[in-house]
């Protein structure tokens, strides 16, 4: 398997996680004997799936960039060098103080590695460290293999079943083009289920 990948995501389109899947990997950064690095963990799964920010959006944030008041997490030079705001609302938000609690209010990134020891690394975080955190809570979970990209998936989806406009799902995922967005409308496979259901089969089961 390639550097950078978390198992099964060469094999796999892609998948949306449950919320049940989502409310462990949360429950097993709190639960965690380590806590600085449950709180740091908690707070990148909170900027992937509640902010809907790419792995390279995370890291590249600074603690500027997060504004506790209005919870806001600006994304500067995300993809195509384009600058947007999302919003790390409820728990999203909780997650990411309890974070900033831990790292402090010192200029620099928002995000900083957790040696073995729980110590925290004043440094910027890589691309690769966000896979391995999620390698590692999907294996403590015991749940099937996802990729960084899948918190993504599940945003913009779970968005979009809850009712959100199309466009302003597509300006917090940061897409340049809406049917891009649409590509994770899961409620197009549903209503065609219902639609199918609808239809009824006479088969008796008898021959």
């Amino acid at each position: 398997m390639a550097r950078g990948m978390v198992p099964g995501e060469l094999s796999s389109p892609g998948r949306s996680l449950s919320q049940g899947e989502l409310r462990r990997l949360f429950e097993v950064c709190t639960e965690s004997n380590k806590k600085n690095r449950g709180a740091r963990d908690a707070a990148v799964v909170a900027l992937l799936y509640g902010c809907g920010l790419r792995r390279s959006e995370a890291v590249a944030l600074d603690l500027s960039d997060y504004d506790a008041e209005a919870g806001e997490v600006r994304v500067r030079g995300g993809k195509g060098r384009k600058d947007r705001m999302t919003y790390a609302v409820g728990g999203a938000q909780d997650a990411i103080e309890v974070w900033v609690g831990v790292r402090g209010d010192e200029e620099g990134p928002l995000l900083y590695p957790i040696n073995r020891g729980d110590n925290v690394q004043r440094r910027r975080m890589s691309d690769q460290a966000i896979y391995d955190i999620l390698r590692r809570l999907g294996r403590e979970i015991k749940t099937k293999s996802f990729a960084p990209h899948d918190m993504r998936r599940t945003f913009i989806g779970d968005l979009l079943d809850a009712g959100a406009d199309l466009s302003a799902a597509q300006q917090l995922a940061g897409h340049a083009n809406v049917q891009t967005t649409a590509c994770y409308d899961r409620r197009g496979e549903r209503a065609k289920k219902r639609a199918a259901s609808l239809l009824h089969v006479p088969y008796s089961g008898t021959y």
